[in-house]
This record gives structure tokens, C-alpha cells and sequence, in this order.
């Protein structure tokens, strides 16, 4: 049933190569609804924000697990 389905469907008349990919990006990216400077800026903030805060949770995580496996196995922990 799925080999009729495929056969069935009629591909895309598009352009192919490299040419035409570009051209297409190009396309698209003048459809981008850019956010402006200070977005941006405040994005990334955000974003950085995010990243310290996942690192110093991950930190301490990293530590309670190793002291707590460490005294489990009595291999001296922290």
C-alpha cells in the first residue's frame, strides 16, 4: 500500500543545485522579522543569565552526588 502511495504523489518542480539553494535562502531571509537592538541585547542577556545559573546548579549538584556516592562507597567523599 505505501509503494502505490509514494508513486502516486507528484514531486515538487523546483530548481536544484547549489544555485538555486541559495537563492532561496536569500528569499527567506528578507522574510525575517529581525528583533531590533535592544531586544537583543536584553535576549541575550537573558540568556547568559540562564546559562551562569544552569552551571553554578549543575556544580552543585555535581558535588552533593559525588559526596554522597563517596560515603556511600566509603571512598572519602568531600
Amino acid at each position: 500500500m505505501s509503494e502505490q502511495t509514494s508513486k502516486s504523489l507528484p514531486l515538487p518542480k523546483s530548481k536544484r543545485g547549489p544555485k538555486a539553494f541559495f537563492e532561496g535562502v536569500k528569499r527567506e531571509m528578507r522574510k525575517v522579522s529581525w528583533p531590533a537592538y535592544k531586544e537583543t541585547n536584553r535576549l541575550f542577556g537573558v540568556v547568559v543569565t540562564v546559562c551562569l545559573l544552569l552551571t553554578v546548579v549543575m556544580a552543585v549538584l555535581g558535588i552533593f552526588f559525588e559526596t554522597v556516592i563517596g560515603l556511600i562507597t566509603k571512598t572519602g567523599g568531600a
